[in-house]
């Protein structure tokens, strides 16, 4: 399925298949294998235990190349395709793809933008359901690029809604430089007296919105009658620890299948990243080799079988040895560390989790956009419930930005 839209009904099948698979195989792809020594899995049954052995020698047998293909593309030859639904699963994360923007906006235009969010911005203005009257918002604008870039293509006034007063300070000063009718408002968009910004004549959009923050403003557009252009993001920022559904489909469906979200099964539908350089990926290897390492090295001197987060620590500032990174992390968690430790042994071990961890993960990697597009439909049938005409199109390539998933949402008159 490659382009056009795509019927409520189909939405509803697909959502309703993919919460099925979700729930059936939960206790295969929830576990996150970095936390666990060994398997991460607790079979229930002969069954799922006759699986786990299968899967395992599956992925014991990929060589490193294999692996981290299977890491970006995750569909392509798997070889956990004769245990797993691959084929089925691949089928219902299809999307419509949008035309490809020309890109022929002028380059002047693009100034203060780094160059991935202004080609994103690029991609996702021409889709703005643009009203001919009332206006349109950018809710949590930032410093209001994205609001400039409408205001510019659609030729209307936008009103942007940030809370930062200094970025709010920031892009007043742009789009006066630039002679644009932007008006930026210092707004909390969480406070009730938002809504007086959204209006049955007028428009909104928000490109990556975060979490509570975009399910707020799907929630006062549905109030509202206000055409909405959304590209959700970061499902995981939320309040609750508990995921409940937004449709009603959603919670009927979760409850009798049995389908329960916390906040770090949502992290899951977002863990894809744009491909980094080999530089980049070689340093986030090595962080990953190191915790591993340490958390070995913790187990040990805490007596203590469990996984022991560690804050995060930028790649720029991490240290240049094993050692010292042990040392700052026993220190963040006020372990103290011995003076003679065998530091290599305890690396050395860090790679071999890594080696597994890496396979373990591919399990997640296959339904890790599934999450995402079973989150992303649950927003569609929300406002579709509210009456509102929904498209589900993926904006851009994922190799622009993996968080590709744009809703547009227009009331029915």
């Amino acid at each position: 399925m490659a382009t056009g839209t795509t019927s409520e009904s189909v939405w509803a099948y697909r959502f309703t298949r993919l919460t099925e698979l979700l729930a059936q195989w939960q206790w295969l792809w929830a576990p996150a294998p970095f936390t666990h020594r060994g398997s991460p899995w607790q079979p229930r049954s002969d069954e799922e235990s006759q699986w786990v052995t299968a899967i395992s020698a599956e992925l014991a047998e990929l060589d490193d190349g294999d692996c981290e293909r299977l890491q970006h593309e995750p569909y392509r030859d798997s070889p956990l395709a004769s245990w797993l639904p691959v084929a089925e699963l691949q089928e219902l994360i299809g999307v419509p793809a949008t035309d490809v923007a020309d890109g022929s906006f002028p380059q002047r235009w693009a100034q203060h933008v780094s160059g991935r969010k202004w080609q994103q911005m690029v991609a996702f203005v021409p889709h703005v359901a643009a009203p001919r009257q009332g206006g349109l918002v950018e809710w949590c604008a930032g410093k209001g690029h994205l609001g400039r870039l409408m205001a510019r293509c659609h030729q209307q006034p936008v009103v942007g809604l940030e809370w930062q007063s200094a970025l709010c300070r920031d892009g007043q000063q742009l789009a006066d430089r630039q002679q644009l009718p932007v008006e930026m408002v210092c707004q909390d968009v969480m406070q009730p007296d938002v809504e007086c910004w959204l209006s049955s004549q007028g428009g909104v959009a928000a490109l990556h919105a975060c979490g509570d923050l975009h399910v707020r403003l799907i929630e006062l557009v549905r109030q509202k009658g206000t055409a909405l252009t959304l590209a959700p993001c970061c499902y995981q920022r939320t309040q609750a620890e508990y995921y409940r559904p937004l449709s009603s489909q959603g919670q009927m469906l979760s409850r009798d299948l049995g389908l329960g979200l916390t906040r770090e099964h949502l992290a899951l539908a977002v863990q894809e990243t744009v491909t980094a350089s080999r530089g980049e990926r070689r340093k986030r290897e090595r962080g990953n080799a190191w915790r591993l390492g340490f958390d070995e090295l913790q187990r040990e001197l805490r007596g203590s079988d469990d996984y022991l987060p560690v804050p995060s620590l930028a790649y720029g500032r991490m240290p240049e040895q094993f050692a010292d990174f042990c040392r700052w992390a026993g220190g963040q968690k006020r372990i103290e560390i011995p003076g003679e430790v065998d530091w290599s042994h305890y690396e050395s071990r860090g790679w071999q989790r890594l080696r597994l961890t890496n396979r373990q993960e591919l399990v997640r990697h296959l339904f890790r956009r599934p999450l995402e597009i079973w989150l992303v439909l649950d927003r569609v049938l929300w406002l579709e419930e509210a009456g509102f005409e929904v498209e589900l199109v993926e904006f851009c390539a994922a190799e622009l930005t993996p968080r590709n998933l744009l809703i547009k949402a227009l009331p029915r008159r």
